[in-house]
């Protein structure tokens, strides 16, 4: 669908026909000639957004980046600035649920950049963009963690694959001119109502150009993942491939704000009464996350995290 207007969980909308999406109308016309086209559409028809599914076809291997938003840095006690990873998951529709299981799931509104061709050398950063939940298991990144380097991204592709972690928003919005468009939008995130995040899109640190030209720097590297590794999406020619989701990250506000600092005694004390087996940093790893499980600070079953973004469209996923 080509959507018109949004307003109130209702929308205006005309079939594109066929089997292209947005993606596939601009690769094939172009921009001014898939604007032409979807402008002459005139059969609409009212929806509820809640009916929407998957505005675009995506892909599942994605350029992700961390600490982008200096609140966020310090809330979780990173230094050293921005970093990349690999994010490896199929992305679910603007309702669908997060599956919970035993993870200490923690939610992170970001707005991502959807490459509609192949990204090519130090070409403008274009396309178009959607709103995601980056979902994170803290538990798995936590103990997957560089505890010397947190910077180098270890432990990130662990704690934010698993399958449900990568819901994204209703809307596909393709501006002629990206900085521009991208400057007037705050993000928002809400749980149960109650709001968490809210920044400026453009408190970033790293710009979407920035971001590829850190990612070329980055081709070939590998991040340890599951049994082998995970590397950042380039084809064979080293180019970003179409339908690939750029994460430029998270403003402050998530529910991981650094090791409580109970847990750098409790862990050294287990590591002592355990005969000194194993690095000091583990002990404080599942200090923390066994006071987490206990006080219910992240995400528990039946919440509701909503993110809504003027002109973006929204997310609502339960908690299951």
């Amino acid at each position: 669908f080509a959507v018109f207007s949004y307003e109130r969980g209702r929308i205006e909308a005309a079939p594109l026909g066929g089997e292209e999406d947005a993606i596939s109308l601009i690769g094939r016309l172009g921009y001014d000639g898939a604007k032409a086209q979807i402008e002459s559409l005139s059969a609409r028809v009212v929806l509820d957004a809640a009916s929407l599914g998957l505005p675009v076809d995506l892909g599942d291997r994605h350029i992700a980046v961390g600490t982008n938003y200096r609140q966020h840095a310090e809330e979780a006690s990173v230094e050293g600035g921005p970093f990349l990873f690999p994010k490896y998951v199929r992305p679910t529709p603007a309702r669908a649920a997060i599956p919970s299981g035993d993870a200490l799931l923690d939610y992170e509104v970001e707005l991502c950049l959807v490459a509609t061709q192949p990204i090519a050398g130090r070409e403008k950063a274009q396309g178009g963009l959607v709103l995601c939940n980056d979902v994170t298991d803290r538990a798995t990144l936590l103990r997957n963690l560089d505890p010397e380097a947190p910077e180098s991204g270890e432990g990130f592709t662990s704690g934010k694959s698993a399958p449900g972690y990568l819901p994204v928003g209703d809307l596909f919005v393709a501006p002629r001119d990206l900085a521009a468009f991208v400057g007037t939008l705050t993000l928002q995130l809400s749980v149960n109502g109650a709001e968490r995040q809210r920044a400026p899109a453009t408190l970033w640190i790293w710009d979407y150009g920035r971001i590829l030209d850190e990612a070329r720097a980055q081709q070939g590297r590998e991040w340890a993942y599951r049994d082998g590794a995970a590397r950042l999406p380039f084809d064979s020619d080293g180019a970003v491939p179409a339908r690939t989701m750029i994460l430029a990250g998270t403003p402050g506000g998530t529910v991981f704000k650094g090791i409580y600092k109970s847990a750098y005694a409790r862990g050294l004390a287990r590591w002592i009464a355990g005969g000194f087996q194993g690095g000091v940093a583990s002990h404080v790893v599942e200090s923390h996350l066994s006071a987490a499980k206990k006080r219910g600070d992240y995400l528990q079953q039946g919440d509701v995290v909503t993110i809504e973004v003027d002109r973006m469209g929204a997310l609502a996923n339960r908690v299951e």
